[in-house]
């Protein structure tokens, strides 16, 4: 459903959101490779600003110098 790739020199950062099934969400961010943050929900309301947080650090991040990057080799 939503899924960008950030890098910057050696490190990278995940985000991700994916349905699952009809019984949820689940939230991801990874940092060089390590899971930091994971969270499932139901609601679609939460979805919906964990999506709009994940954006706006996104836009953060490339103002700052990371730039979008393919899937992680």
């Amino acid at each position: 459903m939503f899924a960008i790739n950030l890098q910057r020199a050696e490190h990278t950062k995940r985000y991700s959101i994916s349905q699952l099934k009809e019984s949820g969400w689940e939230v991801k961010l990874e940092e060089d490779r390590e899971l930091k943050r994971s969270r499932y929900y139901r609601d679609w309301h939460r979805v919906e600003r964990a999506l709009a947080g994940f954006r706006q650090e996104v836009s953060e991040l490339t103002a700052h110098g990371w730039a979008i990057a393919e899937r992680d080799p």
